[in-house]
């Protein structure tokens, strides 16, 4: 049983994936991004300060950090890109890093930040029994989830407190508020072996489904990749990113292995996607996978090799329409809550909100 209840959210209406999109909207904006000395990070670095953006980057990796920033700087002419030390697993460090990344912006904001800082599994692999020979285990090393989720949700508290300050900082400026959070196909299926790295990228993306139901309280524009977006008319947008396996250093040899024959996607694919986020501000509440190119039909079907009018697809919305089909008991429980907040009316409204204000006085009394 599946019902529709895209009506109780904002969302905008499916991506035409590989239709043109202006960038020019980049122009001139401040980004914050974390892990931007290599990988994708790098890749949107290059990318984005060719259009016009002042990038800021946070990573453990001084030295092709500052490699990087100098690239940048010696082919857009632009000397206000920083790489700046941090280390997403501790609070105080990118307290710092997003300070200091804000004094150094031109523009004395921040107007979108990417939490791309990830490692591959790292810790202790839960599906393998250790050192049986002992009385107890030895505590578990949560080294990936601290850097994949624990540091991603470090990143998105802190852009949700500094995003919204760019009205406040420019007046008469409609910001385009964005958080861009990079998950994995692992947020939507296991990975046999890596259950450290599924477990926090299925938390990314529980992140992201979460953020997107209350981005327009603060104006915040979410998207995720897989690459999964949302946004909001000139205000705070999220965005999530969803990466397959990429044809990068970051795939392990015997990862290639596994993967011969099934094929890989491409960097590019991702940076373009991660663009098409970031520049077009119509996009809110949309979800999109990057895999292999593959040529599609219009019903979706694989087309072979010798169909060379079909346009080769790397893009694909997901969790996109979840709005529109839910499970059953989500679409009760929604009604549910709504015709008490009906019958309640203005009248039980006001009394939890006297409540609410009375609450701290109530406990101090009774303490």
């Amino acid at each position: 049983m599946s019902k529709n209840i895209v009506g109780l959210v904002r969302q905008s209406p499916p991506i035409e994936i590989g239709a043109p999109f202006d960038t020019s909207s980049l122009e001139g904006k401040t980004i914050v991004i974390t892990g931007g000395a290599s990988g994708f990070g790098a890749g949107f670095s290059r990318r984005w300060a060719e259009l016009g953006a002042t990038i800021i980057i946070g990573d453990i990796d001084s030295t092709q950090g500052r490699e990087l920033i100098d690239e940048l700087r010696k082919e857009t002419g632009n000397a206000s890109h920083q790489f700046l030390y941090c280390d997403v697993t501790i609070w105080q460090s990118q307290v710092d890093f997003f300070r200091k990344a804000v004094e150094l912006s031109p523009n004395g904001r921040l107007d979108q930040v990417v939490a791309n800082a990830g490692i591959e599994e790292a810790g202790t692999k839960l599906n393998e029994p250790q050192n049986l020979d002992q009385e107890e285990p030895p505590e578990p090393q949560f080294k990936t989830i601290d850097v994949n989720l624990k540091g991603v949700l470090y990143t998105t508290h802190l852009a949700l407190f500094w995003l919204p300050k760019a009205a406040s900082t420019s007046p008469g400026f409609k910001p385009d508020r964005h958080l861009l959070l990079i998950g994995s196909v692992a947020s939507i299926i296991p990975f046999a072996g890596h259950i450290q790295y599924s477990i926090a990228k299925h938390g990314v993306l529980g992140l992201f489904r979460s953020l997107r139901a209350t981005s327009f309280q603060h104006g915040v524009r979410v998207n995720r990749k897989l690459l999964l977006t949302l946004r909001r008319n000139h205000a705070d947008h999220k965005s999530v990113l969803l990466p397959y396996f990429m044809d990068t250093p970051m795939i392990h040899p015997v990862g290639r292995a596994f993967l011969a024959g099934i094929g890989m996607g491409k960097h590019e694919d991702v940076v373009d996607a991660a663009t098409r986020f970031a520049a077009d501000t119509s996009v809110l509440g949309r979800a999109v996978a990057i895999g292999p190119r593959v040529k599609l039909d219009d019903n979706g079907n694989l087309l072979t090799s010798e169909a060379l009018d079909a346009k080769d697809i790397s893009s694909f919305e997901v969790y996109a329409h979840d709005f529109e089909e839910v499970e059953a008991f989500t679409i009760r429980y929604v009604k549910i809550l709504n015709a008490v907040e009906a019958a309640r009316g203005y009248i039980g409204w006001a009394g939890d909100i006297v409540k609410a204000i009375c609450s701290p006085f109530v406990s101090r009394l009774k303490g």
